[in-house]
């Protein structure tokens, strides 16, 4: 009966040992990184609102007395000032919304090679982006015109912004897709990093002790001391 026993139990301690899971693939980081960075990236996509972006451009006209390369200059340095706070100052009647909120919502960009500036309003709403860009690039007309006669160079309505149909902000299988590629890089970072950190630990110089050996004087103490036969 007590070999039964035993055996039950020996029984009972390899079915344990059998049941134990095995240990996950060394490659595991990578499509975990993946799903991951999938699931970050469509959830934001589908969570935050689109975003829409209108432009209106805006070009530097140089006098009769006045030559291109002036206008051009000028074109440069108007396009620094769409943003600033007298401009903008201007534009947020027209606009309906904050000026400090109106900063956010706005960017003007030049080209070296063209007179004109590029004046993008971003909303949430196709409607609001237009006025944004239509009232900053109207704003900006107005306050550079008022020094035409010193500089010589006036600005003119190029192109009216238009409400856009499209969102310019990346949707959710976009967003989802970059997601994938950014938790996939992280992934296969780490497992060049995991072997990297194995080598060191397995190539470290092993420091073996040896005993220590008697100064000198205490080997020769040490002679003195041992009875003459």
């Amino acid at each position: 009966m007590a070999d039964t026993a035993d055996q039950k139990k020996s029984a009972h301690r390899s079915g344990k040992k059998r049941r134990l899971p095995l240990p996950p693939p060394a490659w595991w980081p990578l499509p975990a990184c993946a799903l991951f960075g999938l699931a970050a990236g469509g959830a934001y996509g589908v969570l935050k609102a689109p975003e829409y972006a209108a432009t209106s451009y805006v070009v530097a006209v140089p006098n009769e007395t006045t030559e291109p390369a002036t206008a051009l200059g000028f074109a440069q340095a108007y396009g620094r000032i769409a943003t600033s706070t007298s401009t903008l100052a201007y534009a947020q009647p027209r606009a309906g919304i904050a000026a400090r909120q109106l900063r956010t919502q706005v960017r003007a960009e030049t080209s070296p090679d063209s007179p004109m500036i590029a004046i993008t309003g971003t909303s949430t709403s196709p409607s609001e982006a237009a006025d944004i860009a239509n009232a900053v690039a109207d704003a900006l007309s107005l306050s550079s015109n008022q020094a035409a006669k010193n500089t010589g160079v006036q600005l003119l309505l190029f192109n009216q912004a238009v409400a856009p149909s499209d969102p310019a902000s990346p949707s959710a299988p976009v967003s989802g897709a970059v997601g994938l590629c950014a938790g996939g890089l992280l992934g296969g970072l780490w497992l060049l990093a995991r072997p990297a950190r194995r080598k060191e630990r397995e190539g470290s110089p092993v420091v073996e002790e040896y005993p220590s050996l008697p100064a000198q004087g205490e080997h020769s103490e040490a002679k003195e001391k041992e009875p003459v036969r």
